[in-house]
């Protein structure tokens, strides 16, 4: 149901509850039917199906049916041997799959919490667990929002949401019901939402929904969906069947062609057992698993931790990379870029040469008075981001906070949308205010509107947050300031443009991964205008044909027709779990192996889906790092692409040992079968076969781990899903041409 088109008495009447709450007898009544507010999670695998599950591959099936006819026929200690090396392969990959599920448990983890809550009329503090569909909650700063909530009463109440929506700024919240059908979770502005948290103000709230109906229990749904076979596993288990119906046709004609010749049964038994374990490449597992591990311990170099080793190789397969863009492209903190001042845009390293004008001296006081953000004893700005980025513009100048003492203040508030201080200046008081432009600009006297809204507009259009300010003298100090009278008549002094700007290493990387052949994408809750500006400027739009999409448009799509557009789509704004989720799924479908990155709770279902999930290292929450096979310990995009370098380089490696275990190995298997037929004794049983395997093949194929990367490997001239083309394409790195 859209309740943030319903209205206050209307949601009340559905809810069948009003301003008092519900009653303690309603309540329980409720709680049965619809059970406790809390995330449930799928059944899990019992201990002993997810060890039986690493027995179900082909090559593991056919060792396990060599080492029991081994025994048949009397052949014990080979019959143990080989055992020995399937248990120790099978668990090596159960412990991997036990210790991997966490995700869940995070995720509970976070929504456990109390609730105020008016129950009779009464104020009461619950168990979060213990709220119905109709409870009344009240919210102040500080808390966590136990349930998806309606708001019907909002006192300057701003909610964080971006575990939720990725929006890195505290959401206003209104009491009005909102006119769209189909919006994202951060323009439902009258409403809150469990997980989230409240940073200022304080209000009360309906009971919408609770459990598994939230926006986190819809997340904690599709967290329960199983994730992708990596790269590696998914071609292994194709070779692995390949290789194991050869091995069973070789085994049997073998045994039927020495049957016919009359060769002895068993001797002939052991001999193909021989073929099987010479023709398998038993050992292959533990080496992967061995050089993944050093790897990993390689990369934390890169500011990259590895938390499920089969994320190495995946980084090598890699085709998209879908990626946040607060913390991860950009800074996360936001910066002054342009300051509109008697009439002309300057950049803000021009503020000096211009600072001895009147007006640009009285639009940098305005800057450091209206504002709230303070000094901590380190000279550390702490506040809001906005205010501390004005107040960064106003230290550079040599302006401070308190140059002007403030003597009274109408405080900011979501409906005026504006904030004014009053200060003692030259004997007369000064009130300084700040706003939204086109607010601010109808409060203002002797100005041309529609020309400085295109001012404003050309601003907003590079993605920029623009404030406006103005300024009025006063005798003396108001009683009681008035937002009516008191911020009317302004003189206007001008507009600063404020962005998170793009880490200066960025725009490298993503011409290396253009360059690799990896195509980046964003992926956002932000504003399109502002992902796109940010998206221009590092390069990931350079094409009229790449296109910017909104989560509302995307939702217009249907699955074939987004299919059709995916490609082509190369930032995305505004979008919820479902659809990050959908965007990796149809990336999939296309036959990407897909990358994504993430740090809020609503990255989670698409971080476990990916191919490779990414998890912020500073900012991410412990839902996503428990979703994620990778943590970005600097949370740095430039940090992946040297990650992805290295896994490609792995990758590689790992082909080549590949190829060298089944070159050694066809040489076992052409000795077996060619002796008898020339009529020599057996040459190997299958104790020697084992032996020579587990000398010959791990210690070089360890050793080919550690193979440099050649150039072209990471230049995507040699990269196509299938591994790497060697040979012409290192000539082609050399210079040398082919």
């Amino acid at each position: 149901m859209n309740w943030h088109r319903i209205s206050i008495p209307d949601t009340f009447q559905l809810l069948g509850t009003n301003q008092q709450g519900l009653s303690t007898t309603t309540a329980e009544e409720k709680l049965l039917q619809v059970g406790p507010n809390e995330l449930q999670e799928a059944k899990k695998k019992s201990i002993g199906l997810m060890l039986l599950a690493q027995f179900k591959d082909v090559m593991i099936l056919i060792l396990l049916a060599a080492a029991v006819i081994a025994g048949i026929v009397g052949d014990f200690t080979d019959g143990i041997v080989i055992l020995i090396i399937v248990l120790l392969n099978a668990f090596l990959g159960f412990f991997q799959e036990y210790r991997a599920e966490k995700a869940m448990q995070a995720l509970k983890q976070m929504a456990l919490t109390q609730a105020r809550v008016l129950r009779d009329g009464n104020v009461t503090d619950l168990a979060a667990r213990a709220l119905v569909p109709g409870d009344v909650v009240m919210l102040e700063a500080g808390n966590a929002v136990p349930a998806d909530l309606r708001i019907i009463e909002s006192k300057n109440l701003k909610i964080e949401e971006a575990a939720l929506t990725g929006e890195s700024h505290a959401v206003d919240k209104i009491i009005d019901p909102l006119e769209t059908d189909d919006l994202s979770i951060g323009d439902k502005k009258n409403m809150a939402f469990k997980g989230t948290f409240v940073t200022y103000g304080r209000g009360t709230g309906v009971v919408i929904a609770t459990g598994m109906q939230t926006e986190l229990g819809r997340i904690a749904k599709m967290l329960q969906e199983d994730e992708t076979l990596t790269p590696l596993q998914q071609r292994m288990a194709s070779f692995g069947k390949k290789l194991s119906v050869m091995v069973l046709f070789l085994c049997i004609l073998f045994f039927i062609a020495g049957w016919l010749r009359g060769e002895d049964i068993t001797k002939m038994v052991l001999t193909s057992i021989s073929l099987a374990v010479a023709a398998i490449p038993e050992a292959l597992p533990a080496v992967i698993t061995i050089s993944l591990a050093l790897a990993a311990r390689r990369m934390i170099k890169f500011n990259s931790l590895i938390r499920k080793l089969p994320a190495v190789e995946t980084l090598g397969s890699v085709t998209y990379i879908c990626t946040d863009k607060t913390g991860t492209l950009t800074k996360n903190k936001m910066h002054v870029e342009e300051l509109f001042v008697n009439g002309q845009l300057y950049e803000r390293n021009q503020i000096s040469t211009i600072k001895e004008d009147e007006s640009v001296v009285l639009l940098l006081h305005a800057i450091a008075l209206n504002n709230d953000a303070v000094e901590d004893n380190e000279k550390n700005l702490k506040g809001d981001s906005t205010e501390i980025a004005l107040m960064e513009v106003a230290r550079e100048q040599n302006i401070q906070h308190g140059a002007w003492k403030r003597v009274g203040e109408i405080a900011f508030d979501s409906d005026r949308k504006l904030m004014t201080t009053f200060h003692e200046h030259e004997n007369k008081i000064i009130s300084f205010t700040k706003g939204a432009p086109d607010i601010l600009l109808l409060r203002c006297a002797d100005v041309d509107v529609p020309l400085l809204q295109k001012q404003v507009d050309v601003m907003a259009a590079k993605g920029h947050r623009v404030l406006g300010f103005g300024f009025r003298y006063w005798d003396t100090m108001p009683a009681t300031p008035d937002s009516a009278f008191h911020e009317s008549s302004l003189q206007f002094l001008g507009l600063t443009s404020i962005i998170d700007p793009p880490r200066e290493e960025v725009t490298a990387a993503v011409v290396q991964c253009k360059t690799a052949g990896i195509v980046p994408v964003m992926i956002t809750g932000d504003h399109p205008l502002t992902a796109k500006a940010i998206a221009q400027r590092i390069g990931i739009l350079n094409s009229e044909k790449d296109l910017v999409i909104t989560g509302q448009e995307l939702a217009t799509l249907d699955d074939d027709s987004f299919l059709i557009k995916v490609e082509k789509i190369k930032v995305y704004a505004r979008v919820s779990p479902e659809q990050k989720l959908k965007i990796v799924k149809t990336l999939q479908q296309k036959g990407h192996y897909v990358a994504m990155t993430g740090d809020g709770v609503n990255d989670a279902p698409s971080l476990k889906r990916a191919n490779i999930g990414i998890a912020m290292g500073i900012t991410g929450t412990d839902v996503s790092k428990e979703a994620a096979h990778m943590i970005l310990l600097d949370d740095n995009f430039s940090t992946i692409v040297k990650a992805v370098k290295e896994g490609r380089r792995i990758y590689d490696n790992i082909l080549k040992f590949i190829k060298y275990m089944m070159t050694t190995n066809s040489g076992e298997l052409w000795t077996l079968l060619l002796g008898p037929i020339i009529g020599l004794p057996v040459a190997l049983l299958p104790i020697h076969i084992l032996w020579i395997n587990l000398v010959s093949d791990g210690l070089p194929a360890i050793a080919l781990s550690y193979e440099k990367a050649c150039v072209c490997q990471w230049q995507g001239i040699a990269h196509d899903m299938g591994g790497y083309v060697y040979g012409r394409y290192c000539l082609v790195a050399a210079g040398m041409g082919y």
